[in-house]
């Protein structure tokens, strides 16, 4: 009988810990990226009362309860940062301690610092792959994530250039004969820009037209000769000269007056294998045109795409990847221990880490401008709380029944 003392102190034990547990799953109802936790409780060896081994069993309580992480997705909403992180499905971001332990989390509140290290919203820095040499190199060891910040970045000069167009096939050879032009902008060393005018002159041969290729002369220290030659097209109004094969007409521009760089201009007139130009009897347009040069640029801001790349956006409208979130995959998460901020670290049970790229080697994707949400579920909490509190009371009333059992015995002597 005196052992249900102790039987009882072990219940009011676990189940003081139980809503222990329930309270900070509650108190992490909006963190995000937080999984709850659950308890899990287990009895004593019990003991055999009596001659016949087994008849009648006593238990000793309740032994000291677990608690297990509960590694769920939890719901995903769009949020206002740029760099804000989800994970769906398996996986942690890898992050680093201000004393250099690796961490694991699921929280991807991200910020960046003046020196333009990605940190999680507590410090601590986000491991993966940044930028080298205009490449980010997923093949290399993770290292801490560095972004630039308010870099600016060096001009591209222009290389290529490629304009999609009709040329009237009503058109006449005159006189005078029919002509069509049309300019594109190019950009030169110094991240200046020029104008490049095509001219095209209807031939006297049939299905023919000229093309004149320059630029103004008054760029330019000297005057840059302009580079012509003839388009071909076949009666159905496809083109047919120069070919596939053919060297494309280019340009050779030096002497520019700001002192850039000489440099040549390719005009390509495929796309792949298919010509740029028509000829159909509709009036001479130009239906796109492109380079690949641009200007100096000012970067504007960095956010996270989906799939953890790190973008970075310039004033020239260009956007350029520098960066790459990594993940880890463990089998077994929930054997990891919760060390605060969001952050969990490798237990002795814990299996190895997988380090890899998001949405690979069965790792989760990572959302961008996303928050997952905390997993609580306050209905079940409250449910929860209100059994363990009557668990509570249910083993507090034995500890009195016990009590007055054992003062009725000692009044048997008197």
């Amino acid at each position: 009988m005196f052992t249900s003392f102790s039987t009882a102190l072990s219940a009011l034990g676990a189940h003081s810990t139980a809503v222990d547990v329930v309270g900070n799953n509650l108190a992490n109802l909006n963190t995000p990226g937080f999984k709850a936790s659950a308890i899990s409780f287990a009895d004593l060896v019990t003991q055999s009362v009596g001659t016949a081994l087994g008849e009648t069993q006593v238990g000793f309580g309740v032994a000291r309860p677990v608690t297990l992480r509960q590694f769920t997705q939890g719901a995903i909403h769009a949020s206002n940062g740029t760099l804000d992180a989800a994970i769906q499905g398996d996986g942690f971001l890898v992050v680093k301690s201000p004393a250099g332990a690796t961490l694991y989390t699921r929280g991807g509140q991200l910020v960046v610092d003046k020196a333009g290290n990605l940190l999680t919203a507590k410090g601590h820095r986000v491991l993966g792959w940044s930028e080298q040499g205009g490449v980010v190199n997923t093949n290399l060891p993770v290292s801490d994530v560095v972004v630039p910040v308010g870099s600016l970045r060096p001009p591209v000069a222009t290389t290529d250039l490629s304009v999609d167009l009709n040329l009237n096939a009503a058109a006449t050879a005159g006189p005078p004969p029919d002509q069509f032009s049309t300019s594109i902008e190019i950009f030169d060393s110094l991240g200046q820009s020029h104008v490049v005018s095509v001219n095209f002159t209807k031939s006297s041969t049939a299905n023919q037209w000229d093309y004149s290729i320059s630029i103004p002369n008054s760029d330019v220290s000297s005057p840059v000769a302009p580079v012509t030659g003839s388009i071909s097209f076949d009666s159905s109004g496809r083109m047919t000269a120069p070919t596939l094969t053919d060297p494309m007409p280019a340009i050779t521009i030096s002497g520019y007056n700001n002192g850039a760089a000489s440099q040549t201009v390719t005009w390509n007139l495929f796309n792949r294998t298919t010509p740029r130009l028509t000829q159909y009897s509709q009036p001479s347009a130009v239906s796109a045109n492109s380079q690949n040069g641009s200007p100096a640029a000012q970067l504007i801001r960095v956010g996270l795409g989906d799939g953890g790349a790190i973008l970075a956006q310039y004033t020239n409208g260009s956007q350029t990847m520098v960066g790459q979130l990594a993940m880890a995959s463990i089998r077994n998460p929930e054997s990891m221990v919760a060390v605060g901020d969001n952050n969990y670290q490798l237990s002795a049970r814990s299996a190895l880490p997988a380090i890899g790229v998001p949405n690979s080697g069965g790792r989760g994707t990572i959302l961008g401008g996303a928050i997952e949400s905390s997993t609580v579920d306050i209905a079940r909490e409250f449910t929860n709380l209100i059994v363990f509190q009557r668990g509570y009371q249910a083993n507090t009333r034995v500890v009195t029944t016990v009590d007055e059992i054992s003062q009725e015995t000692i009044n048997l002597k008197r």
